[in-house]
């Protein structure tokens, strides 16, 4: 831990003085997983992730707000940035698309400046300069000199409330702007109120409307210092476009402070109402104890992080990437029911629930089915199975599956309908808590097309009921000239059909098995034998000319977010079938090895900014590719896969601000990391089967449910030693490249043996 010494006016402020719960002992100590943690990772270059104060799955993320439009705006922070605008008490981790970034406070000293300000700026006009050397973000706390007001700003948070402390310098003047009207990349807010209860307390509330159509945030605040209260609400011009923009913020003032003197500020979040925000706060913070808060939210985060132990005599670096990786994994999904159990329904209704059995919410699930659910299917499957019921009670409440669900929304975001494949790839684990045939109804009604009886917009209701499910069920195939994206959605309906029929087989219904396994077998129809890429279709059974297989049209072409290069591959469910199609195995490795050699120019007018990290035309920037180098393992070629594995941690992975190569998007990024640096992978989400890769420690341990464990141990480990050259699984000689989900949760040891030169293992 280092010691950070900032002069405050004429005192002197040691902020590692403030783990004074936290023997200094304890940050090098055995338990201490988090002191590996960087959270600024990913928030420089399009990472989009924040580097706020939070714990596993909390319902607040508290943090600091740099830029407020563009696209590196979708976090609210950007590392590259020397101004902040306040913090701010939700944010997304990682996203591609922005929301939130609201209640926004700043502390001040002097005059509050509030003008100008225009909408075509990224900072407001009372924003503080800052210096990333005044800076920390650690799991559960954050700190930074604001260098305008010379105020140290430090939070920390519970699941649903935050806790501030700001040391003032001398002044006559120490203040606060609470900032309703702000939000990242200027939302349409509505309703917007703000109000002082007492001469310690502020509630708030306001509806906006963004990437989640209809958000309602309310909040209850509590300072330790009476203050007196002024409420601002105006109309300002945009200089845009000449129209209104409502403002409502609160200036607060104490009064006199002396150097070193703190005010404390806690703040509780709901979707409900104010009675619900106010009793977060109440009930997980009685008292305006800092310290000791900040101690709890870090022993969480090493309660989270412990599940997978590795020795922390292993390189440090890799230490670092691994929990930083493992880290993101917690922070979404995250909690939507209040400490009294009500939340905000899909229908917008608010329901009482069960404060046991909480209802969550940010679900990216095109992102995270590929590995955040099966990596949480190893080391928390109670967890993982929360989220699904919670799933299958948005779809009780609103009519259908969400596929991209935030804040009590459908958003419509993204193709396919995923949640099938969290469903099938629970059941055939066997952590399932919901009901089989409820999960099995549900995902048949998300494949078919019926756009009535959901509660969410018409331009909503036609994102998550778009034309190409109607001809994939009525004619057997999407046309390109029909709905966009056509080859992408054709893909992901294959495989979400073929976990339909794996749910159908595991409740005893063998029609719509049948049905629905011949439906995923749809992926033949798109397979141009002459070029051997997956190409759109026309209405008259033509293909869809003209075609670059490096081409890319944002949004608008036949792939979603990628190119034929990258999308060909994705037959994840049926990869022999995949195989036989590019003629043999032979043929298949040949066409895999041009993916990774190929140039990596991406042509057209509008190339997507998601197809990034690439390695040839493979772009591990964006999830469709992240299953796409085990499949050497399938094709008789494993010493490819382990190559590959080596190259991406190495290649596209780095403990820096810049350190991901594409968005984090909610945990997948780097649950990626997590199950390959482990040495495996699971290439479908259905089938409970893993591929091994290369591992990147000598030894690590899964801690599973109930005691057991699953360690990975690696003889001859070494950077240079990539190969694997004989594997035991419990001491029984391994032929292949795969293990089942049952060898792991049995428990046991997974031994293998590496080499620096290529082998004939597992062919």
């Amino acid at each position: 831990m280092k010691n950070y010494i900032l002069p405050l006016a004429g005192a002197v402020v040691t902020i590692s003085a403030f783990l004074a719960v936290q023997s200094c002992a304890d940050a090098g100590a055995k338990s201490d997983y988090a002191s590996f943690v960087n959270p600024l990772v990913g928030s420089g270059a399009n990472g989009h992730t924040f580097p706020g104060a939070v714990v596993p799955n909390g319902m607040i993320q508290p943090s600091p707000d740099t830029r407020i439009d563009g696209w590196d705006a979708c976090s609210g922070y950007h590392y590259t940035d020397s101004l902040i605008n306040g913090i701010s008490h939700n944010h997304l981790s990682g996203t591609g698309c922005a929301d939130f970034g609201d209640v926004l406070i700043m502390p001040t000293v002097g005059a509050k400046v509030l003008d100008n300000q225009i909408d075509t700026l990224q900072n407001l006009p009372y924003a503080s300069a800052f210096s990333h050397a005044s800076e920390i973000a650690e799991p559960g706390y954050y700190a930074v000199k604001l260098d305008r007001y010379d105020i140290l700003a430090e939070v920390t948070s519970t699941e649903r409330v935050a806790l501030h402390r700001f040391t003032f310098p001398a002044t006559d003047s120490a203040g606060m702007i609470v900032d309703m009207d702000y939000s990242i990349q200027r939302q349409k807010n509505f309703d917007m109120n703000l109000e002082a209860i007492s001469d310690t307390e502020v509630v708030g509330s306001k509806r906006t409307s963004h990437w989640a159509g209809n958000q309602r945030i309310f909040f209850y605040a509590k300072f330790s210092r009476p203050f007196t209260f002024v409420s601002l609400s105006d109309t300002i011009t945009s200089a845009r476009d000449g129209s209104p923009i409502a403002r409502c913020k609160g200036l607060l003032d104490f009064g006199k402070m002396t150097a070193g003197e703190q005010l404390l500020v806690k703040v509780g979040l709901s979707a409900v109402d104010i009675d619900g925000a106010r009793g977060n706060a109440e009930a997980e913070m009685a008292e305006f104890d800092f310290d000791a808060t900040r101690a709890a939210a870090r022993e969480k985060w090493n309660s989270y992080l412990s599940k997978i132990d590795v020795p922390f005599t292993e390189n440090r670096e890799d230490l670092s990437k691994f929990y930083t990786a493992l880290y993101q994994t917690a922070i979404s999904p995250y909690l939507f029911t209040d400490a009294d159990g009500r939340y905000l329904g899909m229908d917008g209704e608010i329901k009482q629930g069960d404060v046991e059995n909480p209802v969550y919410t940010v679900f990216s699930i095109w992102d995270t089915f590929r590995a955040l659910h099966p990596l949480l299917t190893i080391i928390d499957p109670a967890l993982n199975d929360a989220y699904l019921n919670s799933l299958l009670i948005k779809a009780r409440e609103g009519g259908v599956l969400p596929m991209w669900e935030l804040a009590g929304n459908y958003t419509g975001c993204m193709i396919g309908y995923h949640a099938a494949s969290l469903f099938a790839d629970a059941v055939a684990k066997g952590q399932n808590s919901f009901d089989p045939a409820e999960a099995l109804a549900a995902s048949v009604r998300a494949a078919e097309y019926h756009p009535e009886g959901i509660h969410a917009g018409p331009a909503f209701v036609e994102q998550l009921m778009p034309q190409a499910k109607y001809y994939k069920n009525t004619i057997g195939y999407i046309p390109s000239d029909k709905d966009k994206e056509s080859v992408a959605k054709a893909l992901e309906y294959a495989y979400d059909d073929w976990c339909i029929s794996r749910l159908a087989e595991a409740v005893g219904d063998t029609a719509t098995a049948a049905k629905y396994a011949e439906m995923g077998k749809a992926y033949r129809k798109y397979f141009d034998p002459e070029t051997r890429f997956m190409r759109g279709v026309m209405s008259d059974g033509s293909w869809r000319v003209p075609f670059s297989p490096s081409a890319s049209d944002h949004r608008n072409d036949d792939y979603c977010e990628g190119t034929a290069w990258q999308w060909t591959w994705f037959v994840p469910h049926d990869v022999p079938g995949l195989i036989d199609l590019l003629g043999g195995k032979e043929r298949f490795t040949a066409k895999l090895d041009s993916l990774f050699s190929a140039s990596s120019e991406i042509s057209g007018d509008l190339v997507s900014m998601d197809i990034s990290g690439l390695l040839g035309q493979y772009a591990h920037g964006n999830e469709p590719s992240h299953h796409v180098i085990h499949l050497y393992n399938y094709a008789g070629q494993p010493w490819k896969t382990q190559a590959l594995v080596d190259s991406i941690y190495n290649e596209f992975y780095h403990v820096a601000p810049d350190g991901l190569c594409g968005n984090e998007d909610c945990g997948q990024m780097s649950a990626w990391l997590v199950m390959n640096a482990m040495g495996f992978y699971q290439v479908a989400p259905g089938l409970p089967v893993y591929s091994i890769g290369r591992p990147m420690f000598s030894f690590l341990t899964v801690n599973l449910p109930g005691g057991k464990q699953f360690d990975v141990k690696v003889n001859n480990f070494s950077k240079k030693n990539k190969y694997i050259r004989s594997a035991t699984l419990n001491g029984r000689p391994l032929d292949t490249p795969f293990f089942t989900h049952d060898d792991i949760v049995s428990g046991g040891t997974l031994l293998l043996d590496m080499t620096d030169t290529p082998t004939d293992w597992g062919v």
